[in-house]
């Protein structure tokens, strides 16, 4: 794009934006909306052949009622567009790269950079190999959808877009689908190629296994990583203990799953039944599936595997097709961009993500025919551990670590993911020569990869954490081991557990490797400085990160102060590129001479004490914001921010709110979204809660009335029982049209 065209894009965009602006500001605060008047706007008749019936509690969590499956799926189509239609939209339009039609023309670059990822371009064939039941599943819920869209009350982001919807098809619905299936690890590759980029051939070579030894996920930076990052299953914590250590007897499962914090949140409570289908738990919005819940006989959860889903390589000998693909643009000309691809895969580093001088190929598993829908409709039907494994053969991406928990007390984990057929060692470098396709030729599967049922310790955790080995390449960005080590800290021992003690588990505030390095750190500061107030705030610390903490704060800035003046100086070369690099930290601070780190300790140890006097404690820092994704837009923005508070947590505790390096006040960028706890042995003793609330509609009182119970850790019931959601007090009738 040439000078003149970016300026033009610049014009343009920002007079889109001014336009998006005058509507916001000409339009009056929605008014609150009760559920009684949110319940309203819904279409009261639908696509269905029999009557069905939804109750609503005071939350607008429903419980369906169909007498059969394929009305279920449609009813499922009317709740999701009600509660999130334009939450839906987005989704679709970054699926597409289509979000220059809305925002204008500062919108083609993302717009390029995501239709280099190609996510449509297995569809077709997805759409082709399901299996008939999941096609007439798919295709109920996108009539449900479409019913809501025809009924012509939409929400209020279409107005102040000045957007309308167009009908839902199947191949928007796996388009979408395979967005939020976005490989963790391409959040890393950015930074790593950045950072490769910048070093000679030998200092890569040396660095490339010491980052593969100890990264972890990468933050979003540019709009492509964030606008993927937002839907894709980043971290999460899951537990599950069996019936021997439980107070009831029976299996019981915890689940926090890790995502971006914006409202709405990215999941939806429900509960339903149909002959055939009963289950309750956490719906992705848009998707008709329980990525996390339980039916009559199991209860299921799932965290990133961080798998080794996708491979870059130079596509440099390769042979490359070019095709052009226009992106509308509003109030602008259209743009034409032109696509490339190889046999190994999409080219994408010809945008603002992956960029790199040579062309880079991208393989990954999702650009593979699969059917992760039927598998999750497998799933919501297993009722034992070799139903829930078998269901899952055909989950390929996300790969994703399912843990799951039985009334009869068993209890299990499963790798639910496709991999190449690689040998489990670590790469020579992050990309590969073309040569290296040959072993994307076969794939193997949960079927092939390691499981475990019914260990001895009664329990079974995971965290993104390493999985145990195998004898092909699972992964190489895993999470540290902390949260792992501090749930089986906390569900260790021989007494029995129940909810209350789960519950517990996801309000925890300890980081358990911190005391470690803090010892350390201590160890290296100098007599002199032992007494400055952050010193001694550092020396009585727990390792506890509750909003109240002074010991938090000192710990967090002086890391922080140390990462950067090391990095300036050549020290840590590429700890960039991770999100955390901590662990490469330590290791450099314990083997630095005294004479070295003297001068960068005692700056160090001046800027926590400066922040120490400055903030007092961690949440004074720490901050939890709840905003809507317009947040986002300039000026406009702050109209769209609802709530703040002191948040406890961070990077690597339980209650998990991740932040970037703390050198003084932020917002949380991402952790714990909704919270489930089921023990099997009741069918009602299931509970939720969510990060803000679970209406999507600007103006709802139900837009953010969750937001008090999870400060104060509290829960929702969520029932299995038809009997008891039909003591609720809202009631809604779809009737055949």
């Amino acid at each position: 794009m040439g000078r003149f065209a970016r300026i033009w894009d610049s014009v343009g965009g920002f007079a889109a934006a001014a336009g998006l602006l005058a509507r916001a500001l000409g339009q009056a605060r929605p008014r609150e909306m009760d559920v009684a008047a949110r319940l309203a706007s819904l279409p009261r008749s639908a696509p269905v052949a029999r009557p069905v019936t939804i109750h609503w509690d005071a939350h607008q969590i429903p419980f369906i009622e169909a007498e059969s499956e394929a009305d279920l799926a449609v009813a499922l189509g009317v709740v999701h567009a009600h509660l999130r239609l334009a939450q839906m939209e987005m989704l679709r339009l970054l699926s597409q790269g289509r979000v220059a039609e809305v925002i204008g023309p500062l919108g083609v670059r993302l717009d390029h950079a995501l239709r280099l990822f190609d996510f449509p371009r297995a569809v077709p064939a997805i759409i082709a190999g399901l299996s008939e039941g999941t096609l007439r599943w798919a295709e109920g819920f996108i009539a449900g959808v479409n019913a809501v869209i025809a009924a012509g009350k939409l929400p209020r982001e279409y107005a102040l877009l000045g957007f309308r919807p167009e009908p839902w098809t199947l191949e928007d619905l796996f388009a979408a689908a395979r967005l939020a299936a976005a490989d963790v690890s391409w959040l890393i590759y950015g930074r790593l190629l950045a950072t490769r980029a910048g070093l000679k051939d030998d200092e890569w070579r040396a660095l490339w296994p010491v980052l593969v030894a100890s990264a972890l996920p990468a933050e979003a930076e540019d709009d492509a990583a964030a606008a993927m990052s937002a839907f894709a299953r980043q971290g999460s914590n899951a537990a599950v203990v069996g019936g021997a250590r439980s107070r009831s007897g029976a299996g019981m499962l915890a689940a926090d799953p890790h995502l971006s914090v914006a409202l709405p949140n990215v999941w939806i409570a429900a509960s339903f039944r149909a002959p055939g289908l009963h289950a309750a738990g956490l719906m992705p919005a848009g998707f008709p599936i329980i990525g996390i819940g339980r039916n009559e006989s199991i209860a299921w959860a799932g965290t990133n595997l961080h798998a080794a889903s996708s491979d870059l390589f130079d596509a440099s000998d390769l042979p490359i097709r070019e095709r052009r693909s226009v992106i509308r643009v509003r109030g602008g000309r259209a743009r034409s961009v032109v696509l490339r691809d190889s046999p190994l895969g999409p080219i994408v580093s010809d945008g603002m993500m992956l960029r790199n001088r040579k062309p880079l190929a991208l393989a990954w598993i999702g650009h593979r025919a699969s059917d992760e829908m039927g598998a999750m409709l497998a799933v919501m039907r297993a009722d034992g551990p070799d139903e829930f494994r078998a269901a899952l053969a055909g989950f390929a991406v996300p790969g994703l670590n399912m843990l799951h928990a039985g009334r009869d007390g068993r209890i299990g984990h499963v790798l639910a993911a496709w991999l190449p057929l690689r040998r489990p060692a670590v790469p020579p470098d992050l990309v590969l020569g073309s040569d290296g396709g040959a072993a994307w030729e076969e794939t193997v599967g949960a079927a092939e990869l390691p499981h475990r049922t019914d260990p001895a310790e009664g329990f079974l955790v995971s965290a993104n954490d390493p999985p145990p080995k195998a004898e092909v390449l699972i992964g190489l960005f895993f999470s540290a081991a902390d949260r792992a080590r501090r749930m089986r800290r906390r569900l260790g021992g021989t007494g029995r557990l129940g909810l209350e003690e789960l519950a517990a588990l996801q309000q925890d505030v300890a980081a358990e490797g911190a005391p470690m390095v803090r010892d350390l750190l201590l160890a290296r500061i100098g007599a002199r400085q032992r007494r400055v107030g952050a010193v001694r705030a550092l020396a009585s610390w727990d390792g506890g990160y509750a909003a109240e903490s002074e010991g938090a704060l000192v710990f967090e800035v002086l890391l922080a102060s140390l990462a950067a003046r090391l990095e300036k100086r050549g020290r840590l070369k590429g700890a960039g590129a991770v999100w955390t690099a901590r662990a490469l930290l330590a290791a450099e601070i314990a083997a630095m001479p005294e004479a070295t780190l003297r001068p960068h300790m005692a700056v160090a140890v001046a800027e926590a004490e400066r922040a120490r006097l400055r903030y007092r404690r961690w949440g004074a820092v720490h901050r939890m914001r709840l905003a809507h994704q317009l947040a986002r837009v300039p000026l406009l923005g702050r109209r769209f921010v609802y709530e703040e508070w002191a948040a406890g947590g961070g990077k690597e505790t339980l209650n998990k709110t991740a932040h970037p390096p703390v050198r003084g006040r932020h917002s949380v960028s991402y952790g714990a979204s909704a919270r489930f706890l089921a023990d099997l042995a009741d069918a009602d003793a299931n509970r939720v809660v969510l990060l803000g609330g679970q209406d999507g509609w600007l103006g709802s009182d139900t837009f953010l009335d969750q937001a008090s119970l999870w400060r104060e850790g509290r829960y929702l019931d969520l029932p299995l029982r038809p009997e008891t959601a039909r003591g609720w007090p809202h009631h809604t009738v779809l009737m055949p049209e």
